[in-house]
């Protein structure tokens, strides 16, 4: 069941996606070869909970980290840990907030120093996706039309869209309907409506769309063992289209 937001809901959603967004700003600073992924986790749980705000991701179902932190071939649900950031890596941090009773979530996949020019053509390609996705959030039409709009764009740089995950409705539980495709055909799926909240998350690898779940039962890596990419914003639908609830 899609659940709809009341005004009065995405007040405070807005102020979930703020807490999101002063997050991933903070840890932008420190993104810098020889931090480790523990340490960014630290620092964005310090923000979180100075801002009267609850990490998301801390506990759900076990996870330990309060930030998903997945390193190159890593896609998402990465914890974090010992590992050192190196030049020339790439870092996704996927961030949520859970103020008042409501979540935010943003993803972002960040240069290490200096990268490849493909590393750097993964991560222009997949945010422009995003991008290209949120054009169709059109009331009134099609979900589908934004998964279409994101595997097109993807595919037309020689890049692949991860299958196996999704973005999703949020509201008072992180995951919510409707589930969130970034591949497949036009026009399908329930249509837009004002007052629905939705995390769309393109996720995209530079080799084969495969990927696997290591052992730790968590992080999830492209199977070819080639860079990967995640962008995600929250957005509600509004009456004349969408409000990005996950930027400053």
């Amino acid at each position: 069941m899609i659940i709809c937001k009341t005004p009065r809901e995405l007040e405070i959603m807005r102020e979930a996606g703020r807490i999101v967004a002063l997050t991933h700003q903070e840890l932008q600073k420190h993104i810098k070869p020889g931090i480790t992924t523990k340490e960014l986790d630290r620092i964005a749980e310090k923000i979180i909970r100075q801002h009267d705000a609850e990490p998301s991701f801390k506990g759900y179902n076990g996870f330990t980290g309060s930030i998903c932190a997945s390193v190159n071939e890593e896609l998402v649900h990465g914890i974090p840990g010992d590992r050192k950031l190196n030049d020339g890596d790439i870092i996704s941090i996927d961030i949520g907030a859970y103020y008042n009773g409501y979540h935010g979530d943003s993803a972002w996949t960040y240069a290490v120093g200096s990268v490849s020019d493909e590393a750097e053509k993964l991560l222009k390609v997949t945010e422009e996706s995003l991008y290209k996705g949120l054009e169709k959030v059109i009331p009134g039409d099609r979900l589908s039309n934004i998964s279409h709009a994101i595997q097109t764009y993807v595919e037309e740089h020689g890049f692949s869209v991860v299958r196996e995950y999704v973005g999703h409705g949020v509201g008072q539980d992180l995951h919510e309907d409707p589930q969130i495709p970034h591949y497949g055909p036009p026009n399908k799926g329930p249509r837009l409506r004002p007052g629905m909240v939705l995390a769309i998350e393109p996720m995209v690898n530079a080799g084969s769309r495969y990927v696997k779940t290591l052992a730790d039962g968590w992080t999830v890596v492209t199977q070819d063992k080639k860079y990967c990419a995640h962008f995600e914003h929250t957005i509600a639908i509004v009456e004349d289209g969408y409000e990005i609830l996950t930027k400053l």
